[in-house]
């Protein structure tokens, strides 16, 4: 029998880009939902359903007709488990490419629930989180003592995403935030300490600035003997990031609390992207840089990555985790974090179908 992938959220930028991975990857019939109905395409493999996900009947129905359940429908900021649990409640595996700290923590609650019910839910698949995920493992991993992760992430214009990322961007500078620094979690303010970090051609030398990722959050759970996880983000043109700076610093915290502000900020942040990026381009480029000792030696592996549309990037990373799930290649019930559950030689596979290459090497310690 045909797989039947359903796709929540699969209109957006990020959806998009999940559905036509999966579309070239798979033979899975694709079900494609939004909130409001949408022309059939030509083929025949993609259907599409309007679906509310507050209307729980519809959305438990569509679940139990699938094979697998990838959510894409953010902010996560403002989301329930209730996808998650339904999949649960029938037997359904799951994907998300959720980037929350909160919607985290309460996904993996529902760990023994999933294992019970025979369940592999992966949380925070995508570019960042998601790839990212997978390239700190591997580095992790060429080591025999791993003491600290750097992971950098430069991103141009509106990276081909849409205004549902922006209001992400905001929404994560409205508190301090925990970092694992010097084995225990302290407190960071988001958009500080900005650092200048060379990514490889066409990037180069660019600011980035601390900021929550669900890496920061679970990469310390799933290597607990880290010291470290710093987790850098920026823009170009760098003038987004002075006036990220300055949302994050200098405006009344109340303003960026307010939903009617993010709303008015996200679009009016998207409107400026649609200029810049007709030459700042919407690609990404990423770096992970783990410092430990190897032989008995402080030494530096580290691994990056440029993709020129940060969109069909996500659509990958989400993509390759639907595909090897269908494929029996990724059996893991429980609900985790894709560094946790994705070995990296399927990630280099993964990588490697996808025409992605990475950059990696060792370094001189100090």
């Amino acid at each position: 029998m045909t797989d039947k992938v359903l796709i929540l959220g699969g209109r957006g930028r990020i959806g998009s880009s999940v559905v036509r991975d999966i579309a070239t990857h798979t033979q899975a019939e694709i079900i494609v939902t939004g909130r409001t109905p949408h022309p059939q395409t030509g083929d025949e493999r993609i259907q599409y359903l309007a679906l509310d996900l507050a209307d729980t009947e519809k959305l438990r129905r569509a679940i139990a007709s699938a094979n697998l359940v990838i959510h894409c429908a953010g902010p996560f900021d403002y989301r329930t488990t209730n996808v998650l649990q339904l999949c649960i409640e029938h037997g359904i595996n799951y994907v998300d490419v959720c980037d929350q700290r909160s919607y985290i923590s309460n996904a993996l609650q529902y760990h023994q629930k999933a294992i019970d019910a025979g369940v592999t839910a992966i949380i925070c698949t995508g570019i960042f989180p998601g790839i990212s995920n997978s390239m700190a493992r591997q580095c992790i991993e060429q080591f025999d003592t791993a003491e600290t992760v750097n992971l950098s992430y430069i991103v141009a214009g509106s990276g081909g995403a849409g205004v549902t990322v922006m209001r992400t961007t905001f929404l994560g500078l409205q508190d301090a935030f925990t970092a694992w620094i010097d084995g225990k979690w302290q407190l960071i303010k988001p958009y500080t300490a900005r650092e200048n970090i060379t990514f490889p051609p066409p990037y180069g030398r660019c600011g980035v600035y601390w900021y929550d990722v669900p890496e920061t959050f679970t990469l310390p759970r799933t290597f607990p003997n880290l010291k470290n996880v710093i987790t850098k983000f920026g823009s170009v043109p760098d003038i987004y990031n002075h006036l990220t700076w300055i949302t994050a610093n200098v405006f009344p915290k109340s303003w960026i609390r307010n939903p009617q502000m993010i709303e008015f900020l996200s679009y009016v942040s998207h409107f400026m992207t649609d200029i810049t990026d007709r030459f700042s381009g919407i690609g990404i480029a990423m770096g992970a840089e783990v410092t430990g000792l190897k032989d008995g030696h402080k030494a530096i592996y580290s691994s990056s990555l440029v993709h020129e549309n940060t969109a069909v990037a996500a659509g990958c990373g989400t993509g390759s985790i639907a595909q090897f799930i269908l494929e029996g290649k990724l059996t893991q019930p429980g609900v985790a974090p894709v560094e946790a559950v994705l070995t990296t030689d399927l990630f280099v596979q993964a990588m490697e179908s996808r025409g992605i290459t990475l950059q990696q090497g060792w370094h001189q310690g100090s």
